[in-house]
């Protein structure tokens, strides 16, 4: 089985008409499954009420479906956020009473402006010209939620980012460096013995408990990924974001789907002190956010040094 994951932004509502309505907490997964491909919706549904729910969803996703509604600041999170991380595949469309010329101006120099604009009533046919992106490699599977299942023990939702798990495969969760064993693996409720990248799963774990797991851990078979309880950014601050930023100074550090407390050790070059320590892998950009901000709340990204 195959697998596509899309991240649904602007007009939320539209993913009821894309797949059945799945887990739903801040972030909530609609999925339907076609001709063996398997394709997954993710709504940041706890935004805009709270920033980190929207670079979780976005983090999630190989690509971008954006239908705006309206014009006002936390459109302008959205795109500041997809172009922070450099989600440069997706299709923008709008609801007919948005003035386009101002869209246009407003996704000028983003990424935004490759994505394919379309007429909403077009959504769904255009979602199946994209194609399944495969991340070889070693195994990285990236938890977002995790329970404890009557019977079953603890059972954890995620993708794998890169490489394939198989039932009774021998992971190591970190940061805390234990040893889990995956005894069943299910793909839209459906037992599979093996998934491959970009699958989402749900994996029923042995040797650890639901409390011991949070959203952003990863599982792995990769002796060589970085946990760093500090990080230098190649930064670039968003324009957008007019406060100063100061030495000492606290913010939100999102890499991947983790996201943890930090304090700026030094502005230029940027150096923070995370609270907890975070996995870094290849390609993982670094976004920082000031939750309590009044206008906009991403502070600005960079490549970790």
């Amino acid at each position: 089985m195959e697998s596509i994951n899309f991240v649904v932004l602007g007009e939320q509502t539209i993913a009821n008409d894309f797949g059945k309505k799945g887990t739903s907490t801040d972030l909530t997964l609609y999925d339907r499954k076609e001709s063996n491909i398997i394709r997954t919706w993710i709504t940041a549904s706890g935004f805009p009420d709270k920033i980190q729910p929207l670079l979780q969803a976005i983090n999630i996703a190989e690509y971008v479906i954006f239908h705006v509604a309206s014009l006002d600041k936390f459109t302008g999170e959205q795109i500041i956020a997809l172009d922070s991380l450099g989600k440069k595949e997706g299709i923008l469309s709008h609801s007919y009473d948005v003035d386009e010329s101002r869209l246009n101006t407003m996704i000028k120099g983003t990424v935004l402006e490759n994505y394919k604009i379309i007429d909403s009533s077009n959504l769904k046919d255009e979602m199946l010209k994209f194609p399944v992106i495969q991340n070889d490699g070693q195994t990285h599977i990236v938890i977002d939620h995790c329970f404890d299942v009557k019977g079953v023990g603890t059972v954890a939702l995620g993708k794998v980012i890169s490489g394939k798990i198989s039932q009774y495969d021998k992971l190591t969760h970190l940061q805390s460096g234990a040893e889990v064993m995956v005894k069943s693996i299910q793909m839209h409720d459906d037992d599979v013995k093996e998934a491959v990248s970009p699958a989402r799963v749900g994996l029923s774990l042995k040797n650890i408990k639901p409390d011991e797991i949070t959203r952003g851990d990863i599982l792995s078979n990769d002796n060589s990924v970085n946990i760093l309880n500090e990080i230098s950014l190649d930064f670039k601050k968003n324009q957008f974001y007019k406060n100063i930023i100061s030495k000492n100074e606290m913010c939100l550090v999102n890499i991947g789907m983790q996201i943890k407390s930090g304090k700026f050790m030094s502005i230029s070059p940027v150096k923070l002190k995370l609270d907890k320590p975070m996995v870094v892998l290849p390609n993982d950009t670094c976004v920082l956010l000031k939750p309590e901000s009044q206008s906009i709340r991403i502070i600005g990204n960079g490549e970790i040094q």
